[in-house]
């Protein structure tokens, strides 16, 4: 009796030539670290300097007196007089009060915006109601009209409260943002799976608890980067602050328009004023920069 040899499945007799086969090499080798190159590195430091050049001749521009900076060329490195100039800036310009209320205005406005975003958000991506579609529609069309159109009714608005020269006056119009809502909509949608807050709801869960304990620990990333986002935005506003504020109870950015007013401003004296006004984003990108940055990774991975 004769036997004969069955072949081999053509999965298995195919193999390189280190007796792997050439889709076991690929899996193995789809978790390697990539390593950038020298020309990655130099392209980074390029944006780097750039984005650092602004702030840098601030600040050297701030510890020079305006008739060296008005002559050719301008200086190229610090000189003597920051702190001299940094004093004044805060004298002239008040800027002890109104560092308060720009982090009474932007914290508020920050916590508001990210709070109802996320409400409105959740809303708009995982429950069901009706003209949802076309609340939505209204509300991305808001982001179309430029603000400069709603300042004049928006002051008569303001007036007729008696709130003039008020923070309220700029808190409560930013309070809600378009931009945070659909940004946080997009976000849930990816981020949060209705078998979740479906588990929630039959283990006895009301909305409270749902929004409380599944909706704020998943939209969490998202949060961090809309409150950072918002965070800047209102503190550097000045078009309705200086509208709807004066001198006497100024954000940082009316404030340090005082700087440029009189016969001959001086320059040097702006700049360190302008330095200061920085100087709190800087220690607050400083302070929660990794957690804001953690939080877009955590966001990546989970989107």
């Amino acid at each position: 009796m004769t036997t004969t040899e069955l072949p081999l499945p053509q999965t298995e007799a195919k193999k390189d030539g280190d007796g792997r086969r050439p889709g076991r090499r690929r899996l193995l080798g789809a978790g390697k670290q990539m390593h950038a190159g020298p020309i990655t590195y130099v392209v980074l430091v390029v944006f780097a300097l750039g984005s650092l050049a602004p702030l840098v001749w601030t600040a050297i521009a701030a510890s020079r007196n305006s008739a060296r900076l008005a002559q050719t060329p301008p200086p190229l490195w610090f000189g003597g007089n920051l702190f001299k100039n940094l004093e004044a800036a805060w004298d002239q310009a008040g800027l002890g009060t109104a560092m308060i209320n720009s982090t009474i205005v932007a914290g508020t406005i920050t916590v508001g915006t990210v709070v109802f975003s996320t409400l409105a958000g959740f809303a708009f991506a995982k429950l069901r109601f009706k003209f949802s579609g076309l609340l939505l529609l209204l509300t991305i069309g808001t982001m179309m009209i430029p603000p400069q159109l709603a300042v004049v009714p928006l002051y008569l608005w303001i007036s007729d409260l008696g709130w003039s020269n008020q923070l309220q006056t700029v808190i409560l119009p930013t309070l809600v943002s378009a931009f945070g809502t659909f940004f946080m909509r997009q976000y849930l949608l990816q981020a949060l799976p209705s078998e979740l807050i479906e588990a929630a709801r039959v283990d006895g869960a009301n909305s409270l608890r749902v929004v409380w304990h599944v909706v704020f620990p998943a939209a969490r990333p998202a949060m961090a980067v809309l409150g950072l986002l918002t965070f800047v935005m209102a503190w550097n506003d000045f078009l309705w602050p200086i509208i709807a504020l004066n001198q006497q109870n100024p954000t940082v950015q009316v404030a340090l328009n005082s700087l440029g007013t009189g016969y001959i401003p001086d320059q040097a004296v702006i700049m360190a004023g302008s330095l200061l006004g920085t100087l709190p984003l800087l220690i607050a990108f400083l302070l929660f920069g990794k957690q804001i940055v953690g939080g877009i990774m955590q966001g990546a991975i989970k989107g």
